[in-house]
């Protein structure tokens, strides 16, 4: 009985280890060459392996060599598809679509579905029409119409000795209407370049100027919006007070003193009468070389004047600010915060000072109310910002300004914060990269479209600070309908852009080559003798120019002897 119960028992486990062998010499041919025998065979093992495994499930003393036996065929499983697929790739009768390569396709904007490739081109096209590249006479005049200008402030100086008598000026490319300080341009006259003007300054002229740390200081931020101050002249010495008398409003203090609080509109009244009386007094005296003044025009509290220099016409915006050293306490948290320019600038450089510009909120007292400027930091965070993004920069600034001209609700100044956002959001390799420029277009337009939909565009240096929060929901969606427009077909905007500048510059040869025929007054004009030294000034500052790109350039004016003005250059006294 004992015996037959064994033999039931190893009968299936030796028929089990038989079928075993059978399964490993079906692996030894898998393995080496294939050959029709070795074929038959491994289909007649498959079968019997089938049948032997449907058998031996029956009997639960089989089961550990089962589950063994299953595991071994699961790990053969995988090499011989593996060596299918192979062999198929290498077969000579494999079909030509299993090795065909795929054609590189043009990258595309996902949203208008134009070609990147042919977006680059169009904005390097016209970062070709908008650059300015100066020649001796251009930059000697140029250089005339600059010292014509910080003359006449040394006149305005010695008419009532009210601004500083070494004073500190900070001038900036471009001018108010393209944004370099945040002003508003509602109330300001549209000028347009080749028809009014062929170049576009702003000039930043301190009435007063705080730098010395000694000088208490009162911004009283209690009645005005974030980023915008009052100033008192309630801790100023006597002399300074009665200096600037007419041109505060009076509050009695809460302890029965007078308050004399500095009034952006009174000065700006102020600056323009000085202004118009000594070019009055200028133009009394024609002088051979002195700039033509062809316009002087008060907007709001910025004295905007073209002047023609040869066969060039200048603007100014001239703009009376309030000059600070240091830092203001509002704005300590950004410093705080990890920024794109870390490591490439010192921190000193960047918190050099900071301005007021008579400027008020849309809830503010005009008479009163000063605005936050960090133009002097801007201008140092410039000198960081990739070549690919100021070219969209550009070009989309060009779109905004033709698009958005009327009525003003967003100016290019809430563009040039969406960039320095992007430089802090992004990295920099990223922003880098010399064919990415239609990206950053692209991106810049989503972004302000993104703040005109949600009524959002925070100030860089004030984060708190919403500059678009006067705006109603109309208007808001009025401008972000229009700048839709745009993001359908970039395209088409920045041919129409280019278009724009080419006519810009024919215009502006046009009146060249008149006032070159016409003889009219120009510092070229004058003897040999008198040209060779303005000659090496003009190249004297052309090479100042050119080694210094993006750097801050003040003039310091002596009112007794403003016919030698001293240029500071960053740190630098020439």
């Amino acid at each position: 009985m004992w015996q037959v119960f064994h033999l039931y028992l190893y009968f299936p486990l030796l028929f089990w280890f038989s079928h075993l062998m059978l399964v490993y010499l079906y692996l030894f041919i898998c393995r080496g060459g294939v050959s029709a025998r070795a074929c038959l065979i491994k289909k007649r093992n498959r079968r019997r392996s089938a049948a032997a495994l449907r058998w031996a499930s029956q009997y639960s003393a089989c089961a550990p060599l089962l589950r063994f036996h299953r595991l071994l065929l699961a790990n053969m499983a995988a090499p011989a598809l593996s060596s299918r697929a192979g062999s198929a790739g290498s077969s000579p009768t494999a079909t030509p679509n299993s090795t065909k390569l795929v054609p590189h396709s043009p990258e595309l904007d996902f949203r208008s579905g134009t070609r990147i490739e042919e977006l680059n081109r169009l904005i390097a096209e016209f970062s070709k029409h908008e650059q300015r590249e100066y020649d001796d006479q251009r930059a000697l005049e140029i250089h005339t119409a600059k010292d014509f200008i910080f003359s006449m402030l040394g006149m305005v100086q010695k008419l009532d000795q009210k601004l500083p008598v070494a004073n500190e000026y900070l001038l900036l490319s471009g001018g108010v209407r393209e944004g370099v300080i945040d002003m508003d341009l509602d109330e300001l006259t549209v000028y347009a370049r080749g028809a009014d003007y062929d170049m576009d300054f702003t000039l930043l002229v301190p009435a007063l100027k705080l730098h010395d740390r000694n000088q208490p200081v009162t911004l009283d931020m209690r009645h005005s919006a974030l980023c915008h101050s009052w100033l008192s002249l309630r801790l100023f010495d006597e002399g300074t007070i009665n200096k600037w008398k007419d041109c505060c409003t009076v509050v009695d203090h809460v302890n029965g003193a007078t308050n004399y609080f500095f009034s952006p509109t009174l000065v700006a009244d102020w600056f323009y009468e000085s202004i118009s009386m000594v070019l009055a007094e200028i133009q009394k005296k024609p002088q051979r070389g002195v700039p033509r003044v062809e316009k002087v025009e008060r907007n709001a509290t910025v004295i905007s004047i073209i002047l023609g220099v040869g066969g060039s016409r200048m603007l100014y915006d001239v703009v009376p600010v309030v000059s600070f050293k240091g830092w203001p306490a509002v704005a300590q948290s950004w410093l705080m915060e990890n920024h794109f320019w870390d490591g490439k600038i010192t921190e000193e450089e960047v918190i050099s000072g900071f301005y007021l510009l008579p400027a008020c909120s849309s809830t503010g007292q005009k008479e009163n109310e000063w605005r936050l400027s960090f133009a002097r930091s801007e201008v140092q965070l410039k000198k960081c910002i990739s070549a690919s993004l100021m070219q969209a920069y550009q070009a989309c600034k060009a779109l905004i300004i033709k698009l958005l001209s009327r009525p003003k609700a967003i100016s290019p100044y809430h563009l040039r914060s969406l960039m320095l956002w992007a430089c802090d959001r992004l990295p920099h390799t990223y922003l880098a990269q010399e064919d990415y420029a239609a990206h950053c277009l692209l991106g810049l337009i989503d972004d302000l479209q993104h703040c005109l939909v949600n009524k959002t565009c925070p100030n860089y240096f004030i984060p708190q600070c919403n500059m678009l929060e006067h705006l109603s929901d109309d208007m808001a969606m009025l401008h972000a309908r229009k700048l839709s427009s745009v993001r359908s077909d970039p395209a088409e905007h920045l041919r129409s852009a280019i278009e724009h500048a080419k006519a810009a510059s024919r215009l502006t040869l046009e009146l060249q080559w008149r006032g070159g025929s016409s003889n009219l007054s120009s510092p070229l004009s004058d003897t040999g003798a008198d040209q060779q030294p303005d000659d090496r000034l003009a190249k004297k500052l052309q090479q100042l120019v050119t080694e210094n790109p993006g750097k801050s350039i003040s003039v310091f004016i002596n009112p007794d002897d403003v016919t030698r003005p001293h240029f500071r250059i960053d740190d630098k006294f020439f």
